[in-house]
């Protein structure tokens, strides 16, 4: 009996698999128009485009469908139209070149937009000058991979975000390049999802940003020359692994921008050459762990409004100041951390400095209150006070010590 029943299931299967079928689109094929496969075809079907333009308006994917380009035809919005929309689970949209959406301050028009639908795949797509590349809105387990995003606005207003999620779950980002949007990488109302080995780079404004997106992770990212790599704001639970947060300079710029968030772990990330590597405000609970900051103006600012903050096992390199304030109240802990400017002792071997180190130097203090006071900076008298601040703190706050420096740097 259940040989019969196995053998039912297979026949069954064999007969649902040769039922879909594969519609061919192109200039030498029976079907000239993408609007008219869709048309044709079946849940299920696959439709498969070749080499060419199409100027058709917007694309409508409103059925289970695999949508497939060959040698990367072109889908042209002539700056008039969102170019896919697709309203259907379970669709893939895979190989194609999505340029020249419309754009517009209301209606957010897109390369590739997915409403209200779970398990759709965007994949290997070149999207060039969109207003916004692809977005998802209200999606479930929806995974966008490998996709080339590219735009090349000057100003915030005059373009979106390269992959923008609204009010979605269990999402995958992996391995996209995104520069010239607004936002490289945009999360708001976002959950439990993941964003990994992805490169946003010269874009307007953050590389990645959070706006209320709790129990998220990224994880293996690059963040270069961007407005600021990477805000993360009113969020709790992220996870921020292995990234390299790097040539993020100018006025107000971050390697990483954390305000309010909470509970939360920074471990393992590199900040180079960054105007601030971590710029920390009204946060609670973040363990910052075996990261590099080097060659920063400022390897971290941390708030006066911060606190129960854990900084341990960092290496701080060749920065300007390791550590900058705008208060004296100090409720965050610094422990066996490495500073390249402790000039400390370890008589008794233990690979920890003998006296603790202070790492709010007075001179960051006095720049804080007063930004003029840079142009003293490496003067004699500015260089004999900083040394005699350290040994005895009148200004900067004397609990803001790490009491177990590290003599030697942590193999990160």
């Amino acid at each position: 009996m259940k040989k019969i029943i196995v053998y039912g299931l297979m026949f069954f299967a064999t007969m649902s698999l040769s039922a879909q079928k594969k519609i061919e689109v192109g200039k030498d094929k029976p079907v000239k128009s993408i609007k008219e496969a869709i048309q044709l075809a079946r849940s299920g079907d696959t439709i498969l485009v070749h080499k060419g333009i199409y100027r058709e308006g917007t694309i409508v994917i409103a059925k289970k469908l695999v949508f497939l380009g060959k040698e990367y035809p072109v889908l042209d919005g002539q700056r008039k139209y969102e170019v896919v929309s697709v309203k259907s689970d379970s669709v893939v949209v895979d190989g194609f070149r999505v340029i020249n959406s419309g754009h517009a301050a209301l209606q957010d028009p897109c390369g590739i937009k997915v409403y209200n639908k779970d398990h759709v795949r965007i994949q290997h797509n070149i999207l060039e000058n969109n207003f916004f590349g692809i977005y998802i809105q209200n999606g479930k387990n929806c995974i966008i991979t490998h996709n080339k995003i590219k735009a090349s606005a000057t100003e915030e207003q005059q373009i979106g975000n390269g992959i923008h999620c609204w009010k979605s779950e269990d999402l995958q980002i992996i391995a996209n390049e995104v520069t010239g949007h607004r936002d490289g990488i945009y999360f708001e109302f976002v959950y439990n999802s993941i964003i990994w080995r992805n490169i946003a780079a010269r874009n307007i404004r953050y590389g990645l940003h959070f706006m209320f997106s709790d129990n998220d992770s990224y994880i293996t990212n690059v963040f270069r020359d961007n407005g600021a790599g990477v805000a993360v704001m009113f969020t709790r639970n992220v996870r921020m692994i292995n990234n390299v947060f790097d040539e993020n300079w100018g006025e107000a710029a971050y390697g990483l921008l954390l305000k309010e968030i909470s509970d939360s772990y920074i471990y393992g990330n590199h900040f180079v050459k960054n105007t601030s590597g971590i710029y920390m405000e009204g946060t609670t609970r973040i363990k910052v762990e075996k990261n590099v900051f080097k060659a920063n103006g400022w390897g971290m600012k941390i708030q006066a409004s911060c606190m129960d903050n854990e900084i341990r096992h960092n290496n701080f390199l060749g920065n300007t100041f390791d550590i900058g304030t705008n208060g004296s109240l100090v409720l965050n802990k610094f422990n066996g951390n490495y500073w390249d400017k402790y000039q400390g002792y370890d008589l008794d071997k233990d690979s920890f400095g003998d006296v603790p180190y202070h790492p709010l130097s007075l001179f960051a203090v006095l720049t804080e209150s007063n930004p003029a006071t840079m142009l003293l900076f490496r003067s004699f008298i500015i260089t004999l006070l900083d040394k005699s601040e350290k040994v005895l703190p009148s200004i900067t706050p004397d609990n803001f010590v790490d009491n177990k420096p590290l003599m030697r740097a942590l193999p990160i």
